[in-house]
């Protein structure tokens, strides 16, 4: 399995393979892929944080980090949310979403980013040393389990004095 950035010829196929994701997963489709496309138009887009995982000439995972802001009265703070990250039924359960996972947090500290929110399952992304974001007084926008709002700081003491509120880029509203 290689691990490389997103090319356009990717496109068609990258958003099937999330509709067969998320079709089947337990909360349903919610138009991710929607949520996609308006991310590559959107200001929070960054270049090299959007991957795909190839078997052969087959793209069997795919992978997207956009930027978000941590804001309260006083800051902002810049850092990173996974939305989405879907690998191909068929591929589940075979450690592509880790690699997928492994390569963008990569990726994100080579580009000076402080954190990774996640809004996911508390029992696949705590493998990976994601805690509730309000153990560090970081909230969602929005009604969500606690337990499920996850952030990972990508350096030590990334999140020190850090309080507020997730601030999600345009395209995750509509």
């Amino acid at each position: 399995m290689e691990i490389r950035s997103i090319e356009q010829k990717d496109y068609e196929e990258v958003r099937q393979l999330i509709w067969q994701a998320f079709s089947r997963s337990e909360h349903g489709y919610g138009n991710e892929a929607e949520l996609v496309e308006k991310l590559r138009t959107d200001c929070s887009y960054v270049e090299g944080l959007e991957v795909v995982a190839t078997e052969g000439v087959r793209i069997v995972g795919y992978g997207l980090l956009s930027e978000v802001n941590i804001i309260n009265d006083k800051a902002s703070y810049k850092g990173l949310v996974l939305a989405p990250l879907a690998v191909l039924p068929s591929w589940q359960g075979k450690k592509v979403g880790q690699h997928l996972l492994k390569e963008l947090e990569k990726r994100a500290i080579r580009k000076e980013f402080s954190y990774i929110s996640i809004l996911g399952h508390p029992q696949y992304y705590s493998r990976f040393g994601y805690v509730p974001a309000e153990k560090y007084k970081v909230k969602a926008p929005f009604d969500v389990p606690a337990e499920a709002f996850m952030i990972r700081p990508l350096q030590p003491e990334a999140l020190r004095n850090v309080s507020g509120c997730i601030k999600y880029a345009q395209a995750f509203e509509a």
